[in-house]
Protein backbone atom coordinates (compact mmCIF):
# COMPACT_ATOMS: atom_id res chain seq x y z
CA UNK A 1 0.00 0.00 0.00
CA UNK A 2 2.50 2.49 1.17
CA UNK A 3 5.06 3.58 -1.34
CA UNK A 4 8.66 2.18 0.39
CA UNK A 5 10.82 4.85 -1.39
CA UNK A 6 8.80 7.51 -0.14
CA UNK A 7 8.71 6.39 3.19
CA UNK A 8 12.59 5.51 3.68
CA UNK A 9 12.94 9.78 3.38
CA UNK A 10 10.38 9.52 5.97
CA UNK A 11 12.28 6.59 8.35
CA UNK A 12 12.81 8.44 11.36
CA UNK A 13 9.59 6.69 12.43
CA UNK A 14 11.15 3.78 12.36
CA UNK A 15 15.04 4.15 12.36
CA UNK A 16 16.86 2.34 15.15
CA UNK A 17 19.87 3.93 16.16
CA UNK A 18 23.23 1.95 16.67
CA UNK A 19 24.66 3.25 19.81
CA UNK A 20 26.84 0.05 19.63
CA UNK A 21 29.04 0.74 16.92
CA UNK A 22 30.64 3.67 19.18
CA UNK A 23 32.19 0.61 20.63
CA UNK A 24 33.70 0.26 17.34
CA UNK A 25 34.41 3.57 15.64
CA UNK A 26 33.04 6.73 15.76
CA UNK A 27 33.46 8.99 12.62
CA UNK A 28 33.75 12.35 12.85
CA UNK A 29 33.23 13.95 9.78
CA UNK A 30 31.23 12.91 6.59
CA UNK A 31 33.03 10.69 4.19
CA UNK A 32 31.97 9.69 0.89
CA UNK A 33 30.74 6.52 0.16
CA UNK A 34 29.62 3.89 -2.62
CA UNK A 35 25.97 3.50 -2.56
CA UNK A 36 23.36 1.24 -4.27
CA UNK A 37 19.85 0.77 -3.54
CA UNK A 38 16.68 -2.16 -4.59
CA UNK A 39 13.50 -2.57 -4.15
CA UNK A 40 10.97 -4.82 -4.43
CA UNK A 41 7.47 -5.92 -4.39
CA UNK A 42 4.46 -7.42 -6.36
CA UNK A 43 2.26 -5.28 -8.04
CA UNK A 44 -0.92 -5.06 -6.70
CA UNK A 45 0.33 -6.40 -2.88
CA UNK A 46 0.52 -3.58 -0.80
CA UNK A 47 4.03 -3.60 0.98
CA UNK A 48 7.54 -4.14 -0.56
CA UNK A 49 10.91 -4.39 0.68
CA UNK A 50 13.80 -2.39 -0.39
CA UNK A 51 17.29 -2.41 0.52
CA UNK A 52 20.21 0.07 0.87
CA UNK A 53 23.82 -0.28 1.04
CA UNK A 54 26.69 1.94 1.61
CA UNK A 55 30.29 1.12 1.70
CA UNK A 56 33.36 3.08 2.69
CA UNK A 57 37.08 2.23 2.87
CA UNK A 58 39.92 4.44 4.09
CA UNK A 59 43.89 4.03 4.46
CA UNK A 60 44.92 4.40 8.47
CA UNK A 61 47.38 7.42 8.48
CA UNK A 62 48.03 7.76 12.51
CA UNK A 63 47.11 6.40 15.36
CA UNK A 64 47.29 7.39 18.73
CA UNK A 65 46.82 4.81 21.19
CA UNK A 66 46.94 6.47 24.33
CA UNK A 67 44.14 8.82 23.04
CA UNK A 68 42.03 5.67 21.04
CA UNK A 69 42.24 7.85 17.75
CA UNK A 70 43.18 7.42 14.58
CA UNK A 71 43.25 9.16 11.18
CA UNK A 72 42.14 7.91 7.85
CA UNK A 73 41.95 9.07 4.61
CA UNK A 74 39.27 8.12 2.20
CA UNK A 75 39.88 6.73 -1.11
CA UNK A 76 39.21 10.87 -2.45
CA UNK A 77 42.20 11.73 -0.36
CA UNK A 78 39.57 13.20 2.28
CA UNK A 79 41.54 12.99 5.90
CA UNK A 80 39.44 12.64 9.55
CA UNK A 81 39.40 11.62 12.91
CA UNK A 82 38.09 8.26 14.64
CA UNK A 83 37.38 7.39 17.88
CA UNK A 84 37.81 3.95 18.62
CA UNK A 85 35.74 2.67 21.98
CA UNK A 86 36.76 0.81 24.64
CA UNK A 87 34.79 -2.25 22.89
CA UNK A 88 37.16 -2.45 19.98
CA UNK A 89 39.55 -4.99 21.80
CA UNK A 90 41.87 -5.82 19.59
CA UNK A 91 42.98 -1.85 18.83
CA UNK A 92 46.50 -2.75 19.41
CA UNK A 93 46.67 -4.60 16.17
CA UNK A 94 45.94 -1.93 13.59
CA UNK A 95 48.88 -0.32 11.95
CA UNK A 96 49.77 2.67 10.12
CA UNK A 97 48.80 1.97 6.32
CA UNK A 98 45.88 -1.21 7.32
CA UNK A 99 42.34 -0.64 5.18
CA UNK A 100 39.32 0.43 7.24
CA UNK A 101 36.20 -1.32 5.32
CA UNK A 102 33.26 -0.05 6.54
CA UNK A 103 29.52 -1.22 5.04
CA UNK A 104 26.12 -0.45 6.84
CA UNK A 105 23.09 -2.23 5.12
CA UNK A 106 19.33 -1.05 5.74
CA UNK A 107 16.11 -3.67 4.93
CA UNK A 108 13.39 -2.19 4.99
CA UNK A 109 10.11 -4.58 4.78
CA UNK A 110 6.12 -2.95 5.21
CA UNK A 111 3.29 -5.10 4.59
CA UNK A 112 -0.13 -4.93 5.32
CA UNK A 113 -0.83 -6.58 8.64
CA UNK A 114 -4.44 -7.87 7.55
CA UNK A 115 -5.35 -10.73 10.16
CA UNK A 116 -2.90 -8.71 13.30
CA UNK A 117 -0.35 -11.94 13.36
CA UNK A 118 2.45 -9.07 13.62
CA UNK A 119 4.27 -8.99 16.85
CA UNK A 120 4.10 -5.57 18.68
CA UNK A 121 6.27 -2.38 18.16
CA UNK A 122 9.83 -3.69 19.20
CA UNK A 123 13.35 -2.86 19.09
CA UNK A 124 16.47 -4.94 19.30
CA UNK A 125 20.23 -4.84 18.91
CA UNK A 126 23.67 -7.15 18.86
CA UNK A 127 27.33 -6.94 18.56
CA UNK A 128 29.53 -9.57 17.98
CA UNK A 129 33.32 -8.36 17.64
CA UNK A 130 36.54 -9.78 16.59
CA UNK A 131 38.08 -12.03 19.30
CA UNK A 132 41.41 -10.90 21.41
CA UNK A 133 44.03 -11.59 19.29
CA UNK A 134 42.50 -11.18 16.26
CA UNK A 135 42.34 -8.98 13.19
CA UNK A 136 40.05 -6.70 14.36
CA UNK A 137 36.58 -6.22 13.67
CA UNK A 138 32.89 -6.91 14.27
CA UNK A 139 29.34 -6.66 13.46
CA UNK A 140 26.27 -4.57 14.54
CA UNK A 141 22.92 -5.57 14.00
CA UNK A 142 20.08 -3.39 14.67
CA UNK A 143 16.03 -3.63 14.11
CA UNK A 144 13.10 -1.75 14.69
CA UNK A 145 9.17 -2.38 14.15
CA UNK A 146 6.41 -0.34 14.29
CA UNK A 147 3.02 -0.76 13.18
CA UNK A 148 0.87 2.43 11.60
CA UNK A 149 -3.00 2.36 11.92
CA UNK A 150 -4.64 4.06 8.71
CA UNK A 151 -6.89 6.85 9.54
CA UNK A 152 -7.35 8.77 6.12
CA UNK A 153 -7.06 7.73 2.78
CA UNK A 154 -7.52 10.35 0.03
CA UNK A 155 -8.31 8.68 -3.81
CA UNK A 156 -7.67 11.62 -5.41
CA UNK A 157 -4.34 12.18 -4.18
CA UNK A 158 -3.43 8.56 -3.47
CA UNK A 159 -2.24 9.33 -0.04
CA UNK A 160 -2.49 7.42 3.26
CA UNK A 161 -2.72 8.60 6.87
CA UNK A 162 -1.01 6.57 9.07
CA UNK A 163 -1.29 7.29 13.02
CA UNK A 164 1.52 5.63 15.27
CA UNK A 165 1.23 4.19 19.30
CA UNK A 166 3.74 7.75 19.73
CA UNK A 167 0.44 9.89 18.66
CA UNK A 168 2.83 10.82 15.68
CA UNK A 169 1.08 10.63 12.17
CA UNK A 170 3.03 10.75 8.65
CA UNK A 171 0.97 11.06 5.64
CA UNK A 172 2.71 9.19 2.58
CA UNK A 173 1.83 8.20 -1.10
CA UNK A 174 0.25 5.04 -2.31
CA UNK A 175 1.58 3.27 -5.32
CA UNK A 176 -0.57 3.95 -8.53
CA UNK A 177 -1.17 -0.02 -8.61
CA UNK A 178 -2.56 -0.38 -4.90
CA UNK A 179 -6.57 -0.41 -5.71
CA UNK A 180 -7.57 1.82 -2.83
CA UNK A 181 -11.17 0.79 -3.20
CA UNK A 182 -10.06 -2.42 -1.18
CA UNK A 183 -8.22 -0.16 1.67
CA UNK A 184 -9.90 1.51 4.45
CA UNK A 185 -9.45 3.10 7.62
CA UNK A 186 -7.91 0.97 10.64
CA UNK A 187 -5.91 -1.12 8.35
CA UNK A 188 -2.77 -1.81 9.80
CA UNK A 189 1.01 -0.87 8.06
CA UNK A 190 3.94 -2.73 9.56
CA UNK A 191 7.56 -1.17 9.25
CA UNK A 192 10.18 -3.29 10.23
CA UNK A 193 13.70 -2.14 9.58
CA UNK A 194 17.02 -3.91 10.08
CA UNK A 195 20.44 -2.01 10.08
CA UNK A 196 24.06 -3.85 9.89
CA UNK A 197 27.00 -2.40 10.30
CA UNK A 198 30.03 -4.55 9.66
CA UNK A 199 33.47 -3.10 10.12
CA UNK A 200 37.10 -4.74 9.12
CA UNK A 201 40.42 -4.06 8.88
CA UNK A 202 42.94 -5.28 6.07
CA UNK A 203 47.03 -5.01 6.23
CA UNK A 204 48.26 -3.96 3.23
Amino acid sequence: MIDTNSFCSHRSIALCALPLALMCFLFLAPVQASAASATVYVEGVPGGVIVHTEEVTAKVMEIDHAKRTVTLQSAEGETFAAKVGEGAVNFDQVAVGDMVNVTLTEELVVFLDEEGAAPVDSSSAALATAPKGAQPGGLVVASNQVTGTVTAIDHEQRTATLQFKDGSTKTLPVRDDIDLTLRKVGDQVVFRLTEKLAISVEKP
